[in-house]
């Protein structure tokens, strides 16, 4: 993930709670990537290291175990720009031009001037984030298949110019839950459409508050169509045990929009309390995140070392001179 700003509802159910059962079946490595982060933020890059912390907070409160996962912060494992280098003489500009989460991301961030080689670039550089440990699998939703196909390619022309150093990554597909934002729009720290991992009740309670709800529902006692409305589908994913209940008060015009907002906000809260307690002591204990992102930053560079280690050789580059 990129630290570029608070992690939210859409994080947990899309990647973290995904991420916390794979821990179980899988050597998972789970990076910070400030490095992407930078191609994005430079004009405002202080926020970086701030978001660092915050956002190491939210997955450890989530269930991220340092005991069982590797936990790291990209910049601070420099074989990653390095295999990124290689990599990048590999990859024609084609390749990166017709990337469809690069067109969308041109979309969305109108307002930061990432008209730039690095960013043109940065699935080179996730390609390496990949490959320097080896993956077998990558988690992905369907929308990012084309992705990882980009660098299953780089690592078949790897192999074939030099020789069999990486496996081909396959992806690891998962249903993510499709959560709207609170505009109805796509759930994006972009857009600022979100509830906080760390958002206060009262902020949670307001935030609902300001939910788009279904438009057609013009008076209270119309009935609803709870199943074309994004409140009802934040208690289906959220709250289930509630979804047959909220869905009947919806369709017979027994509860009105507002106050369905406003029991939804309670809710939420209220599910978000154990994350919140257990994320409040690691933010009020910061030596605790550095002591898990040093230790993870060691198991990580030795991962990496090795491996840059065998593509140095392939290529015949000389080896880096130890210290």
């Amino acid at each position: 993930m990129r630290p570029t700003g608070r992690l939210h509802l859409g994080h947990l159910v899309g990647a973290l709670n995904n991420w916390v059962k794979l821990q179980d079946e899988y050597e998972c490595f789970f990076m910070v990537a400030d490095w992407h982060a930078l191609m994005s933020e430079y004009e405002n890059s202080k926020i970086i290291k701030e978001m660092i912390f915050d956002n190491v907070a939210d997955w450890l409160a989530a269930g991220i175990d340092p005991q069982k996962s590797t936990i790291f912060i990209q910049s601070q494992v420099p074989e990653h720009l390095e295999l990124e280098m290689v990599f990048s003489v590999l990859t024609p500009l084609g390749w990166l031009e017709r990337c469809p989460t690069y067109k969308e991301q041109m979309r969305e961030l109108k307002d930061r001037h990432i008209s730039t080689y690095a960013f043109l670039g940065y699935p080179v550089l996730q390609a390496a984030d990949i490959c320097l440990y080896k993956s077998l699998v990558v988690p992905v939703g369907e929308d990012q298949l084309p992705h990882l196909e980009l660098t299953r390619e780089i690592v078949r022309k790897f192999n074939g110019l030099y020789k069999e150093v990486f496996p081909e990554p396959r992806p690891l597909l998962t249903k993510v839950p499709r959560l709207l934002g609170l505009d109805g729009r796509k759930m994006s720290k972009s857009y600022g459409n979100f509830i906080a991992l760390s958002d206060a009740p009262e902020t949670i309670m307001k935030k609902t508050q300001g939910m788009f709800t279904d438009p057609k529902r013009i008076r209270k006692t119309d009935p609803g169509h709870p199943d074309e409305c994004n409140v009802h589908r934040t208690y289906e994913i959220f709250i289930p045990e509630m979804k047959e209940k909220v869905h009947h008060w919806c369709k017979n015009a027994e509860v009105g929009c507002t106050e369905c907002k406003k029991t939804l906000g309670e809710c939420l809260a209220k599910f978000l309390s154990p994350i919140q307690e257990k994320r409040r002591d690691y933010a009020e204990n910061k030596h605790k995140i550095e002591q898990i992102l040093e230790y993870g930053r060691a198991q990580a560079a030795k991962v990496a070392g090795a491996t840059m280690k065998e593509v140095r050789d392939a290529i015949g580059i000389l080896p880096c001179p130890t210290k």
